[in-house]
């Protein structure tokens, strides 16, 4: 049976990197809160004062849809489905 999936989330985050210099591969579990949806990826920690900080990636869609709810996106009906009077 296959599973929807609307969201990922996770507590910690591996990054993998190739370092330029040697090409050798480094990975580390890193403490960070992981969320990501059709609109938008957010990683969340702490940082160096032990308050919350927050990086935030837009999809297009999500950049679409936050323009949408500000009146800053086109004035078309993206379904289709409202029509004119």
């Amino acid at each position: 049976m296959d599973e929807e999936i609307f969201e990922l989330t996770a507590d910690s985050v591996i990054v993998e990197i190739t370092d330029k210099a040697t090409g050798k591969v480094y990975r580390r579990e890193l403490p960070i809160d992981y969320f990501e949806n059709a609109n938008f990826l957010r990683l969340s920690g702490e940082n160096l004062d032990g308050s919350l900080s927050q990086l935030v990636f837009y999809t297009p869609r999500g950049i679409q849809r936050v323009k949408d709810i500000t009146g800053k996106g086109p004035d078309e009906d993206p379904c289709g489905s409202h029509k004119k009077a």
